[in-house]
């Protein structure tokens, strides 16, 4: 019995929480979260579920888990500069990469506003604000405002890449939207018509980006 328990906690240190989280995040980037099961996980670590119900309780706090470990390293990264409005594009394009890159953190996001990963963007999203000058009686809204355009556009993006994931030329893909905007009466849409130009050629991170600065533009002006 004692031989038995002790491989017992071997097994289950050798399972470690990381190990579960990384295989969790492979799962999810692959098949989207209807495919993160317990069951499927069991598959892929080769394990039994106790193991895994060792380290986290169900889906719902694996599933924090992941997101808190993949936007803990973007908060790491966007950490490092140290001029405020220049860290708050760090961190706006860092969620925006990851949502890009792993499209279930924005629904995850989305899911709870409590949970620890929205809690630390928003956090470092205001501590950067205060640091700009922003007033007290101001930061909520200037935050709330931040937050929920980086978290929205990034979301929307992602869902739009995983919709025309079947495209094999964006640039063609976009051209003919252009296109079919001109092709509308440019009486009723004459801003439809100017701007066509740039909907073809335009970066959607660059534009995204400048979201941001029309932002902190307009939280300067104000305060």
């Amino acid at each position: 019995m004692a031989t038995k328990s002790h491989r017992g906690e071997r097994r289950t240190e050798a399972l470690s929480k990381d190990r579960i989280v990384a295989a969790a995040i492979d799962i999810l980037d692959a098949d989207g979260e209807a495919a993160l099961t317990f069951r499927a996980l069991t598959a892929r670590l080769a394990t039994g579920a106790g193991a895994i119900y060792w380290h986290v309780a169900n889906k719902d706090e694996l599933l924090a888990a992941v997101t808190d470990d993949v936007l803990s390293r973007v908060m790491s990264d966007a950490a490092s500069d140290s001029e405020p409005a220049r860290a708050i594009r760090a961190i706006a394009l860092g969620v925006f990469d990851a949502i890009d890159a792993h499209p279930w953190i924005g629904t995850q996001l989305n899911r709870e506003s409590g949970q620890s990963a929205m809690l630390e963007i928003f956090e470092r999203v205001g501590v950067q604000l205060r640091a700009l000058g922003v007033p007290a009686g101001s930061r909520f809204d200037s935050a709330s405002a931040l937050v929920n355009y980086i978290l929205g556009v990034a979301a929307q993006n992602a869902a739009a890449a995983r919709l025309n994931a079947h495209l094999t030329d964006r640039s063609a893909h976009l051209a003919a939207i252009a296109a079919r905007w001109q092709q509308r009466d440019p009486a009723l849409y004459p801003f439809v018509h100017e701007v066509a130009a740039q909907l073809r050629d335009h970066d959607d991170r660059d534009q995204f980006l400048a979201g941001i600065d029309l932002i902190l533009a307009g939280i300067a002006t104000l305060h």
